[in-house]
């Protein structure tokens, strides 16, 4: 069983329920094997998008929702504002492969207790949770007990350096207008990220109306004058 410190200052012994919300099967069963080697954590329910995250999370009612921030039919800053009006009492850490800090300002002003990188889950995931189970944030790779500052320092960091204009796209669609760019099929897309053909379809038609384009020659033309892509010289 997991202690888990309470802001009450009581000690208390339980299994904590967490529910592992994203699209890539192999991150989910990846992460459940990590959980499964620490004492007190047991995956509940899963999801592999932002509206089954929703459902999943309001019927199960865990202590904790891992959800990734670049989910199918539904963004995870956007499912988890869905979330924060229907089940506030979950605490949810946002898992994620790259975020700026204006993201990490949003996700905390909608509710989010944590910030997990990708590349530093094997490290981070069991002392980021308990940060999160005791009352405190988990920001930046170590625990944060006094979030003003934390984000009174991540709006100094938004200022020093403010985000080029992305048109409303989520890191991963910016991928695959990159690889748009680079002359790759939905084929190659979808092989390269792990995804379906169906995926990068639904990626590409979010894509076409929020730059206002039609085909993936003038999505092309529209990302290399807006500067969207790194171009290789």
């Amino acid at each position: 069983m997991a202690t888990v410190k309470k802001s009450t200052g009581k000690t208390i012994n339980s299994t904590v329920r967490i529910v592992v919300a994203d699209d890539h099967p192999v991150v989910r069963f990846g992460v459940k094997n990590m959980l499964m080697n620490e004492d007190g954590f047991e995956v509940v329910g899963e999801a592999a998008d932002g509206e089954q995250a929703i459902t999943e999370t309001i019927e199960l009612e865990p202590d904790i929702l891992l959800l990734d921030m670049q989910m199918p039919k539904l963004p995870g800053l956007e499912a988890m504002r869905a979330i924060m009006s229907r089940a506030p009492r979950v605490k949810i850490v946002l898992l994620t492969s790259t975020i700026t800090p204006q993201q990490v300002i949003e996700a905390l002003q909608i509710g989010a207790r944590g910030i997990v990188l990708k590349d530093s889950v094997a490290a981070d995931l069991g002392e980021s949770l308990r940060a999160v189970l005791s009352g405190d944030y988990w920001i930046g790779g170590q625990r944060v007990a006094n979030l003003l500052a934390a984000l009174h320092d991540l709006m100094q960091q938004a200022a020093a350096a403010p985000e080029k204009k992305t048109y409303g796209l989520t890191p991963r669609e910016l991928e695959v207008v990159q690889c748009i760019v680079e002359g790759c099929s939905n084929k190659d897309i979808a092989k390269q990220f792990t995804i379906s053909e169906e995926t990068v379809k639904r990626h590409l038609s979010n894509i076409f109306d929020k730059t206002g384009v039609s085909t993936r020659l003038e999505l092309a033309l529209f990302a290399i004058s807006h500067k969207l892509v790194d171009i290789e010289k």
